[in-house]
């Protein structure tokens, strides 16, 4: 990232997430061939989410810990404000489509939106 000059936000939300994704990515889909796509589409959701609330929990803990502080303050640069928004949107897309639309089901198309809005990024 730094000698292609790629603000770190990005690095974190395209290279490096695709890079720690792979092991979940060949669970899931093996999980998915058995039949248990329920199982593995809520492990879609459930492993980022654990891994987002560990990581800031610990992370942040350990911060204030180590500087005596009781709160820190976030600067929102835009990539990262770009990151969050597109991220929401691909929440909204899964329940709007999934639950709302496709009444618990999810077609291929959905999957196909789902990676051209993450390309988009």
């Amino acid at each position: 990232g730094i000698l292609c000059q790629i603000p770190s936000p990005i690095m974190g939300l395209s290279v490096l997430a695709v890079g720690n994704c792979f092991g979940d990515l060949s669970a899931n889909v093996a999980v998915a061939r058995k039949g248990l796509s329920d199982m593995a589409l809520t492990a879609c959701f459930a492993g980022p989410v654990l891994t987002l609330l560990v990581g800031f929990g610990l992370g942040f803990s350990a911060h204030l810990k180590i500087t005596g502080h009781t709160s820190m303050h976030l600067r929102m640069t835009p990539p990262l404000v770009a990151g969050f928004i597109f991220s929401m949107v691909n929440c909204i897309l899964v329940i709007i489509c999934g639950v709302c639309i496709g009444r618990g089901t999810l077609r291929k198309e959905h999957g196909y939106a789902l990676l051209t809005l993450y390309i988009s990024y």
